[in-house]
């Protein structure tokens, strides 16, 4: 990939012997905006992987902020990514500055849809590509589907310089502990972390209108309680349910059944990476009553006030 003007303290006629030894407290900022936008398209993408590159700046030699993303045209399967339209990464990132977006690309971020993060050797070669551009450039991962609320499964990676890899010197100097904070999984160590690339913490930060987007980002108003939905669809959603209940019921059964014959210890892992069909069971009479109570009201509360 091409595109030295776009990488911000980089690029074409850069001196590689000024470039500082990378330090391990080095944090990369991603603000909320970013990170949504990174999940969104993560989603939006399963069970393919997707990319799209990160605009920010360097702001000094241990913090890179990463304030917005966009995704670009790429070829992907379930297991890589690469991007096929260089051309189109310029003219958005001339269209950005005309609406006031004036930050370079730090790095690129793709998605690894259930299987952790991690960098492949096509992913290994993207990356060389960004930091012979800028040696500071990032690697960013994200699992859409191991993420959960609360929690979003994401990863920052630089790639090992290989000349340092072959002498056994480390690839950071190190000055705090900030970056042995983060417990490496066993499929990234497995894959080649800390054997040609590392992994850098990763901080989140939210401006003023950002908190403000996302506190409004699920509100609703006081009239969503007696909004209701459309009779039909409201029905065929009972019948859906009441059939769900139903094989839930039958499963049920036939697991109360079975338990009888299984060991103590069996019993532990009896649902362990299967359904459980008393608690879905529970759940959906749950919603269905309460589908149901809150239809009814708003029913009779519109035939009153109407």
């Amino acid at each position: 990939m091409e595109f030295p003007q776009y990488l911000g303290m980089g690029g074409a006629g850069a001196d590689l012997h000024e470039t500082q030894i990378a330090d391990n407290s080095e944090t990369i900022q991603i603000s909320s905006l970013a990170l949504l936008k990174m999940l969104k398209h993560g989603r939006a993408g399963v069970p393919m992987e997707v990319m799209g590159l990160m605009l920010g700046d360097f702001v000094d030699d241990y913090t890179v902020r990463v304030v917005d993303v966009f995704a670009m045209p790429q070829s992907g399967t379930s297991v890589s990514v690469e991007a096929i339209d260089e051309a189109y990464q310029a003219t958005m990132m001339d269209m950005l500055k005309q609406t006031g977006r004036v930050e370079s690309v730090v790095g690129w971020y793709h998605s690894h849809p259930g299987f952790g993060c991690w960098l492949s050797s096509v992913d290994i070669n993207t990356q060389q590509a960004f930091e012979r551009l800028n040696s500071r450039a990032v690697a960013v991962v994200v699992d859409p589907i191991q993420s959960v609320r609360g929690k979003v499964v994401i990863d920052a990676f630089r790639l090992i310089n290989s000349t340092t890899a072959v002498t056994g010197m480390e690839p950071r100097q190190s000055t705090s502990n900030i970056g042995q904070l983060h417990k490496a999984s066993i499929q990234a160590l497995v894959h080649g972390l800390n054997r040609q690339y590392y992994s850098m913490a990763i901080d989140y930060r939210k401006n003023e209108l950002e908190e403000r987007m996302l506190l409004n980002l699920n509100k609703k108003q006081w009239s969503h309680g007696m909004t209701l939905n459309n009779f039909s669809t409201h029905c065929e959603g009972n019948k859906a349910a009441v059939d769900s209940m139903l094989k839930l019921a039958e499963s049920y059964t036939k697991s109360v059944q079975e338990e009888q014959k299984l060991t103590a210890d069996e019993l532990k892992t009896r649902h362990v990476g299967k359904q459980d069909p008393k608690r879905h069971l529970q759940v959906t009479v749950e919603d269905v009553m309460g589908n149901n109570i809150v239809q009814s009201l708003g029913t009779a509360i519109d035939e009153q006030a109407l």
